[in-house]
């Protein structure tokens, strides 16, 4: 393990927001096609980061699993991944922590021309399923249509596999509906496909009070504790670069390469659904919900999602933001 940590990190490309790095830089993990790159980037327009008067040194890996290796070796102070991670994390000794990051969640999509309407209609036909048995979009999915007497996994036929993948065979006519990531939803929004529902419009169902924020900036407690000032600057430095892509259009034209959209309907596309997917809600709501979901989440994921923990694990929520 530590040999593959070394060439990880051997492979990683870096870049500096700041004008300078040291011991005290804020050591950011990123997925370089993620949208916390394009946050990264909004940043660096504005001079965000020297307003917070923060040096933040990024590296982008190729994967989310990169980043995680990444944050637990030490070679990273944050890293973006969701709640049911770092829970898992706590309860095997980690003190990692969570902070509110995205709400965006993925979708059920069909061609515009199907006859499938409402999720029940997904019986009988052929899904393609991303990111594997244990993905959070199709267990809440699974968990949603059990309530009704319907369990998809002996209803219909499932294809599991990369959300690129699946997206390409949805547009080669070979799936009849596909449960895959936001921005692939979007994408294929932007080719005429239809959202028969969002994944967020299930959680009521389920026991969430409101839109539930899944994906968080995620950092090591006694770092955090720490750095509580450097901490709440950098959150504080996110925020202005979220409301920047929550109401410029045009700041969107600038960091369009970024997003990798071929087309101006799919920048629109992909714009739409991150502003929607921007967290609005108090920490402790949030985590409210987080402890609801997750049971549902244990419960139909077993062991192999959550590991040893049946419930969402003390301290998995940070809340020493202020405002927050």
């Amino acid at each position: 393990m530590k040999y593959f940590i070394r060439m990880l990190l051997a492979a990683v490309v870096s870049a500096s927001l700041g004008t300078s790095c040291s011991a005290g830089d804020l050591r950011v993990a990123v997925q370089k096609t993620g949208t916390f790159a394009w946050e990264l980037a909004v940043i660096r327009a504005h001079s965000l980061d020297k307003q917070a008067n923060l040096s933040v040194q990024v590296f982008e890996l190729a994967s989310p699993e990169a980043g995680k290796i990444a944050l637990r070796s030490g070679n990273a102070d944050i890293v973006v991944t969701d709640w049911l991670w770092v829970s898992r994390e706590r309860k095997l000794g980690a003190q990692l922590t969570f902070y509110p990051y995205s709400s965006a969640l993925g979708a059920v999509m069909v061609p515009a021309s199907s006859p499938i309407r409402t999720l029940a209609d997904l019986k009988g036909r052929k899904l393609a399923v991303a990111g594997g048995p244990i993905d959070k979009n199709w267990l809440l999915l699974l968990a949603w249509l059990k309530q009704d007497g319907i369990d998809l996994k002996s209803d219909a036929t499932i294809a599991y596999g990369a959300p690129p993948l699946l997206a390409a065979k949805m547009l080669g006519g070979e799936m009849d509906a596909t449960v895959n990531y936001w921005n692939f939803c979007a994408s294929l929004e932007a080719k005429g496909f239809r959202r028969v529902a969002g994944i967020e419009d299930l959680l009521p169902k389920l026991g969430a009070k409101g839109r539930t924020a899944m994906l968080g900036y995620v950092f090591d407690e006694k770092w955090a504790n720490a750095n509580q000032d450097k901490v709440a600057r950098f959150i504080a430095m996110t925020r202005k670069a979220k409301e920047i892509l929550a109401t410029s259009d045009a700041e969107w034209e600038k960091i369009a390469p970024l997003t990798g959209a071929p087309d101006a309907a799919t920048l629109r596309a992909y714009r739409d659904r991150y502003r929607e997917g921007i967290p609005r809600r108090q920490v402790a709501d949030e985590e409210a919900d987080a402890r609801v979901l997750y049971r549902v989440l244990a419960q139909i994921g077993g062991h192999e999602l959550v590991g040893p923990a049946p419930e969402l694990v003390s301290g998995t929520f940070y809340h020493a933001i202020p405002g927050g």
